[in-house]
């Protein structure tokens, strides 16, 4: 996917870019920027520390907090099998379990995650990010720490006050162990920085990029 993104911006014109990305998009940001040093200018990170520092910190609150992690990489087609037999519960416990509840999201867009849950093609793609996480993307970054390799750009990651990263990492320092210029700090709000947070966030991004 990080792959994808740098074409993807060299086709538009853009062989350098400042990047930003919140939970899943943040994982690929890391790897972007690790993997395509020449091409990102500053990284942001939401609501994230990195995926290695989080399955190898997992704590009993962090996995009951973050079930899904360990329900959605188990084989194919266990958990799309259980999802696509009751999508709506499987989204509202997913999206609704955090600080703002279910008050973060438009009706618009709650409409539209419950229809790309409910699409079999698309769960399947969705568990698959998720195996990959805990499979091939821990390979990666373990050879990065063995071979020394870290995100040279400056990293400014940012996380909810009220959130389990907040409660079960320290996300500076653990940014710190694979990268070498980090900043960061919390917003007043849970996991879903830019529908809990966007004024804060915006204000933030206009400090940072610009």
């Amino acid at each position: 996917m990080a792959k994808d993104q740098v074409e993807v911006m060299r086709q538009l014109g853009f062989e350098t870019f400042d990047l930003c990305g919140h939970d899943r998009g943040a994982r690929v940001s890391h790897r972007l920027a690790v993997d395509h040093p020449d091409a990102v200018k500053r990284l942001m990170l939401l609501d994230i520390s990195p995926t290695l520092a989080m399955y190898e910190q997992t704590t009993m609150d962090f996995a009951r907090a973050y079930w899904w992690w360990f329900f959605l990489i188990q084989p194919a087609p266990f958990p799309e099998s259980m999802i696509a037999a009751a999508p709506e519960t499987y989204l509202q416990k997913k999206i609704g379990w955090g600080h703002a509840g279910m008050s973060a999201f438009t009706a618009e867009t709650y409409a539209a995650y419950l229809s790309h849950v409910s699409d079999p093609a698309t769960m399947h793609a969705m568990c698959e990010d998720y195996r990959a996480a805990a499979s091939i993307d821990l390979e990666h970054d373990r050879a990065d720490r063995a071979a020394g390799r870290k995100i040279v750009c400056p990293v400014n990651v940012l996380w909810g006050e009220f959130g389990v990263v907040n409660r079960c990492f320290k996300p500076v320092e653990d940014w710190q162990r694979v990268a070498g210029d980090v900043q960061g700090h919390t917003l007043p709000c849970g996991h879903y920085i830019p529908e809990e947070a966007p004024a804060p966030l915006l204000s933030e991004m206009a400090r940072f990029f610009c």
